[in-house]
């Protein structure tokens, strides 16, 4: 029996779809120019020309899908916790870029879906936090429990107990 996916898992998923839509979008407008959406205008910032943004728009999907079945989340604390600072900056830019801008809110939004993934994605790598007093005592220890200044010992039986 295989475990539920977590939140965060539906989430960084959640955000995969929502970016695809964006580029799904965003093509249908540039190609084959659909009239029931935005105007490319709305969708197209003007930093990249069209022909090199879509492949790195599908290049990141693809990252996505790749990170979105489990590949690349193992514990790394440090990534984690730089992706998600990362991240943070990334959405605080976008504010920045839409005050100063005024530009269309459509790049931005998908810009702020970009960073919700990555900081989801360092929430993923960091592993939950445990008791600190509890965590501090055990650190270092031998199985046996031996070792200077132990305030917690390891019994025969592997139970924890205080030092007599």
């Amino acid at each position: 029996m295989s475990r539920p996916p977590s939140r965060s898992a539906i989430g960084l998923c959640a955000l995969t779809v929502l970016f695809g839509i964006r580029v799904v979008g965003q093509a249908l407008v540039a190609l084959f120019d659909v009239a029931w959406l935005p105007s490319m205008d709305a969708w197209f910032s003007g930093l990249l020309p069209y022909p090199m943004l879509l492949p790195i728009q599908l290049v990141i999907l693809l990252v996505q899908a790749v990170i979105d079945r489990g590949f690349f989340t193992l514990p790394r604390p440090r990534a984690g916790r730089a992706l998600q600072w990362f991240a943070s900056v990334y959405a605080l830019s976008m504010v920045v870029r839409y005050v100063v801008t005024r530009s269309h809110p459509i790049p931005i939004v998908f810009h702020w879906v970009l960073a919700a993934y990555l900081f989801t994605l360092g929430r993923v790598m960091r592993p939950p936090r445990h008791d600190a007093s509890a965590s501090s005592s055990l650190r270092g220890r031998t199985p046996g429990g031996e070792g200077t200044g132990d305030r917690l010992r390891l019994d025969d039986s592997g139970a924890v107990n205080s030092p007599s």
